[in-house]
């Protein structure tokens, strides 16, 4: 599992579940009108998804007191107990677009923005603070 999933299942508190892929016509069945490709598309119903409060989430985390999550990568990620090492920071980085992460305080400033940005994206509610 990727760093980012690992940060974003402890804070939303379950995996996300797959999207079920809808059925497609049984072979038998006439073949779809080449010109009209919409008039034949399956329809998939979205489904509600509810939003985490991703800061009232990590504020209620046994340590949050203790760590200054709210502005340190390396404290975001001890506090959901995902190591904070150089490597797994590296790693996170490359998953989230940055192959040069060196490991500077710019570059974690970089890597907390950039997580909380990826937080939101995949339906957490992150203070405008946090974001970039």
């Amino acid at each position: 599992m990727s760093i980012f999933g690992k940060i974003k299942d402890a804070i939303f508190g379950s995996k996300a579940k797959a999207q079920e892929v809808p059925e497609t016509a049984p072979s038998g069945a006439p073949k779809a009108d080449p010109g009209n490709a919409w008039a034949n598309a399956p329809v998939v119903e979205p489904k509600a998804t509810s939003v985490v409060d991703v800061e009232n989430s990590l504020d209620s985390m046994p340590g949050a007191d203790r760590l200054n999550w709210r502005t340190s990568i390396v404290d975001l990620m001890k506090l959901i107990g995902v190591d904070s090492d150089y490597e797994s920071r590296k790693a996170l980085a490359g998953e989230l677009g940055r192959e040069d992460y060196s490991g500077s305080a710019e570059d974690n400033i970089w890597l907390h923005k950039r997580t909380m940005n990826e937080l939101a994206a995949n339906g957490g509610k992150v203070p405008a603070e946090f974001l970039d």
